[in-house]
C-alpha cells in the first residue's frame, strides 16, 4: 500500500516537474540548441526522491519549497555564479546596479560550503571594520555558514540601517577567528572618484561598474582636464586609472568606460557561448554601451583618448574591471601595473521565471580583443608591483576564481595566449626587486601586522610606481609567480 502510494506520488511529481520545465521556458531554450529530449530515467529518479520526501519526511513539506530548492540546487551545482533569485534577491540585484542598497558593503561568494569575501566595497561599514578580501565568514551572528546557500547568507547580512551584526571571520595567517561587530547602513556607492595626485597627473578610481558610471567618468575627466587647461603652467601629462578591489558590475558600463579611452569602434570584448546570441562582439560605439538616453561620451574632452595611461589592478579586480584592463592592455593604450586579477570571465544572463523571480545562469565566457580568455586566468599585469616595497602579504591570501569550487575552466583562447605576457622588469631598472619573503633568514610578516592600504594616498606604493612609469622613472617591480597552467 505504501509502495503504491509512493509510486503514485512519484508520477504526480513527474507531471509537476514536466509542467515546471515548460512553464519557465526551458523547452523554448532547448529548441534554440536543437532537439533536446527530456531525460525520462533521471526525471523518474527525481520523482522517486520527491515522492519519498512528501511521504516520509518527519514534517510536511510544501510543494513550492521542494521545487524551489530543486531549482536552486540545480543552479548552484553548476558554477559559483549561477543561482536562483527569489523575489528578494531579484529586487536586490536590480537595486544594487543603481548604486544604492542596504547592508554591510561586501561582495561575497561561496567556496567549499562557506561564504567567502571577494572584496569589501570602499568606504562602507565592512571596509571600515577591517573585513578583507579572502576572509572566510564562518558565522553570522550565532548562525554557522557551513552549508548555507549564498542567498540566505546575504539575507542575514542585510537589514535595517543602524542595526548591528556580528561576523566571525577566518583569515589565513591568523591563528584564531576574528570577531567583528558591524553596524549596518545604507550603502551608497560613489562609483567614481578623482583628483590630481601631483601636478600634471590625474587619478581616477572606479569602485564598481553601475548604470551611471560612464557618465561619472566623463564628468570627472572633463573636470580634471578643464582644470589643467585653465592653468597653462601645469598641463595634464598622464592618467592613472585605478581598478583595484573593483568587483565589477554591468557589462555595458565596462564597454563605455573602455570607450572613454579608446578610439571609436575599437573592439573591447567578445563573448562566446553555446547559443548564437551568446556569441557577440562589443566595441567602443554607442550601440554597445548605451541603455537609452543621450550619449555621455559625446561631450568627452578628446584629450582623454590621447594622454598616456597606467592602470592599477589586483586580486580584487574582477569581471568588468578585467574587461577594461584587458582591452586597454591588448590595444596598447595603457600599461597595467599591480598583481594578477581575480579571473571572473564568465557571463551571467538573468532569465525571469515570474514577475519577481528569475534564474542567473552562466551562458558565455569573456575574451579580450586579442582572444585571451579571462575566465579562471585573469589579466596579467605588464609590471608586477606589490602593495608595499616589502612585499604583498594580503595578495597571497586572496581567493581567486580558479580557487572556487566548480569554477569554469578558461575554455581555451583565441588569437592570444590564455594568460597574457609575463610581466617584465622596468626598462629603467633593468631588473626586478626581490621580495623580502624570498630572502633567506627573513620571516614572513603576518596578514594582520600591516594596516590596510589607503588607495590614492601618499603612502600608496602601487600608485607611486604607476606615476614613475608615466614619468619615465624606474618602476619597483617584484618577481611574479609562474604563469597559471
Amino acid at each position: 500500500m505504501t509502495g503504491s502510494r509512493l509510486k503514485a506520488v512519484g508520477w504526480v511529481a513527474v507531471g509537476m516537474v514536466s509542467g515546471l520545465l515548460i512553464s519557465v521556458g526551458i523547452s523554448a531554450v532547448a529548441q534554440r540548441d536543437g532537439r533536446v529530449s527530456l531525460p525520462v530515467e533521471e526525471l523518474r529518479q527525481f520523482a522517486d526522491v520527491y515522492g519519498a520526501i512528501k511521504a516520509h519526511y518527519v514534517e510536511p513539506v510544501e510543494d513550492k519549497k521542494l521545487i524551489t530548492e530543486a531549482i536552486s540546487g540545480m543552479l548552484t551545482g553548476l558554477d559559483p555564479h549561477s543561482a536562483y533569485l527569489d523575489a528578494e534577491a531579484f529586487k536586490e540585484l536590480q537595486v544594487g546596479t543603481q548604486g544604492e542598497f542596504g547592508g554591510l558593503g561586501i561582495e561575497v561568494g561561496l567556496e567549499d560550503g562557506f561564504v567567502r569575501v571577494v572584496s569589501p566595497i570602499e568606504d562602507t561599514p565592512a571596509a571600515r571594520a577591517g573585513v578583507r578580501a579572502g576572509d572566510l565568514i564562518i558565522k553570522i551572528d550565532d548562525k554557522a555558514t557551513k552549508g548555507m546557500n549564498l542567498q540566505d547568507a546575504v539575507k542575514l547580512m542585510r537589514g535595517k540601517p543602524k542595526t548591528s551584526i556580528t561576523l566571525t571571520l577566518s583569515r589565513k595567517g591568523e591563528p584564531m577567528p576574528i570577531v567583528v561587530t558591524i553596524v549596518r547602513d545604507v550603502i551608497r556607492v560613489q562609483s567614481v572618484r578623482s583628483k590630481y595626485v601631483e601636478p600634471g597627473y590625474a587619478y581616477v578610481r572606479i569602485t564598481q561598474f553601475q548604470e551611471h558610471t560612464v557618465a561619472s567618468v566623463v564628468s570627472h575627466l572633463n573636470k580634471l582636464l578643464a582644470q589643467s587647461e585653465a592653468d597653462r603652467a601645469k598641463p595634464i601629462k598622464g592618467i592613472v586609472l585605478d581598478l583595484r578591489n573593483d568587483p565589477g558590475g554591468l557589462l555595458h558600463a565596462a564597454v563605455g568606460v573602455s570607450a572613454a579611452f579608446l578610439q571609436p569602434n575599437t573592439l573591447v570584448v567578445t563573448t562566446d557561448g553555446r547559443q548564437s546570441d551568446a556569441k557577440r562582439s562589443y566595441s567602443a560605439r554607442p550601440a554597445d554601451y548605451l541603455r537609452g538616453g543621450a550619449d555621455p561620451l559625446a561631450g568627452l574632452n578628446p584629450k582623454a583618448r590621447a594622454l598616456p595611461m597606467a592602470v592599477l589592478v589586483n586580486g580584487g579586480s574582477a569581471s568588468a574591471s578585467e574587461i577594461v584592463a584587458g582591452a586597454l592592455q591588448d590595444h596598447k593604450r595603457a600599461q597595467i601595473l599591480g598583481t594578477q586579477t581575480f579571473g571572473k570571465g564568465s557571463v551571467q544572463t538573468i532569465l525571469p521565471l515570474t514577475s519577481n523571480t528569475a534564474i542567473k545562469l552562466t551562458t558565455a565566457r569573456y575574451y579580450t580583443p586579442s582572444g585571451r580568455s579571462i575566465q579562471a586566468k585573469g589579466i596579467r599585469p605588464d609590471f608586477w608591483v606589490e602593495e608595499t616595497p616589502e612585499g604583498d602579504v594580503t595578495e597571497q591570501f586572496r581567493v581567486r576564481e580558479s580557487d572556487l569550487s566548480r569554477h569554469l575552466e578558461s575554455g581555451g583562447s583565441g588569437k592570444g595566449s590564455s594568460s597574457g605576457k609575463p610581466p617584465e622588469a622596468s626598462p629603467a631598472n633593468g631588473k626586478a626587486n626581490a621580495r623580502p619573503t624570498d630572502k633567506p633568514g627573513q620571516a614572513t610578516p603576518t596578514a594582520g601586522a600591516r594596516p590596510p592600504i589607503e588607495f590614492g594616498s601618499e603612502t600608496d606604493h602601487q600608485l607611486r610606481q604607476a606615476l614613475n612609469h608615466l614619468q619615465g622613472l624606474p618602476v619597483a617591480t617584484s618577481p611574479a609567480p609562474a604563469l597559471p597552467q
